[in-house]
């Protein structure tokens, strides 16, 4: 009964603590964000319910989440710290309760954070991002997107486009080139001057093109001033918007990913790397719990101020460390899912290390 009673106000500290926190946080943020962003608000003549419920409340849930592993191991270390100051943790060891014990309500709450970051990492977030960035987008500093340039894409297998740029504001291309290989073997190349995308037949428009054929020993040449033709690819095939895939739920992103692979186009890791975050992410939750309860468990001269400021000091390590190891996935030769879970994986040892360590 009384081991009942101490998980209830383990769990109930443990949340309350961390949802205090972050809602502070988060009403600080939107104060700021609001200054910051009044003279959009002003200059786009915003109307109020727009702001409120197509922004702020998309707003929230993205913050709330993107925060939760840091504020959540500060909730721990401050009420865990408190606790060791008042000399309660050394109360329900000497009670019988094992060091393990204790863990379990801290762990149970764990989880039922974790779970709602992941759900919310997969579907919710992703969904509310659409309405947020798209809000953004409208009203809030939104600049022409710039003209791609030397692009390089491979369409099916064996099929490959060049550009040496292209327009987003009329959807035309110059210095167009589109190879077709068999075996090795180049069997078909059409080259234009330029290229304009037909919004009406779904065809791209190509002018002063030239078009090489080889077949077995023949090869045959044609030249024209215009034609119309049919390709595998959309205007919005060229534009790198990173913003949007913080916008695509699992499903979504699954299919990116596939659609890039069998196109071998150069920027799957950038999406590879958010679909493991989005795990890995949640699961630091219990890393860097276990972390808060074996460091503040210890009571100490500094007190509830050294335990927080280490704590702070760790959680802010991790999220540095996690930021190199993602930029070295997205832009070096490490694999993503490596790349993502190598600062669960380091702090995890830290996290082993502190708990044989913590007063039992």
């Amino acid at each position: 009964m009384k081991v009942k009673i101490l998980d209830r106000y383990i769990i109930t500290k443990f949340l309350g603590t961390f949802f205090l926190t972050l809602t502070l946080f988060i009403i600080i943020a939107i104060v700021f964000d609001a200054t910051e962003k009044l003279e959009d608000f002003l200059d786009g003549k915003v109307p109020l319910s727009e702001i409120i419920f197509d922004y702020y409340f998309n707003f929230i849930p993205y913050f709330a989440v993107l925060f939760t592993p840091l504020f959540l191991f500060v909730a721990v270390i401050f009420f865990t710290s408190r606790m060791a100051y008042r000399s309660e943790i050394v109360a329900m060891l000497n009670s019988g309760i094992t060091f393990n014990r204790m863990l379990l309500p801290y762990m149970i709450a764990a989880a039922i954070v974790a779970g709602l970051n992941l759900y919310a990492n997969h579907w919710l977030i992703p969904n509310s991002n659409k309405v947020r960035i798209a809000f953004e987008d409208e009203y809030v500093g939104y600049r022409p997107r710039n003209t791609g340039r030397d692009i390089h894409m491979q369409i099916a297998k064996d099929q490959y486009i060049y550009l040496e740029s292209f327009n987003f504001d009329d959807s035309t291309g110059y210095k167009f080139s589109y190879e077709q290989f068999n075996n090795g073997n180049l069997i078909y190349k059409m080259r234009a001057e330029k290229i304009v995308w037909d919004g009406k037949t779904g065809k791209w428009q190509l002018k002063n093109y030239m078009l090489r054929t080889n077949k077995e020993m023949k090869e045959t040449l044609v030249t024209g001033r215009d034609t119309f033709m049919s390709y595998k690819f959309l205007p919005k095939d060229f534009e790198k918007k990173l913003n949007e895939v913080y916008t695509m739920n699992a499903r979504e992103l699954n299919e990116v990913i596939s659609e890039l692979t069998s196109r071998g186009a150069d920027n799957i890791a950038f999406y590879e790397v958010e679909k493991y975050k989005r795990t890995s992410f949640p699961f630091a939750i219990f890393i860097l719990t276990l972390i808060g309860v074996s460091l503040a468990s210890r009571k100490v001269r500094g007190g509830i101020g050294l335990h927080i400021g280490i704590g702070i000091a760790i959680s802010f390590a991790y999220l540095l460390f996690q930021q190199f190891s993602q930029t070295f996935s997205t832009n070096g030769d490490l694999p993503p899912v490596i790349g993502v879970w190598i600062p669960n994986i380091i702090f995890g040892i830290v996290a082993i290390y502190l708990y044989t360590k913590a007063p039992k």
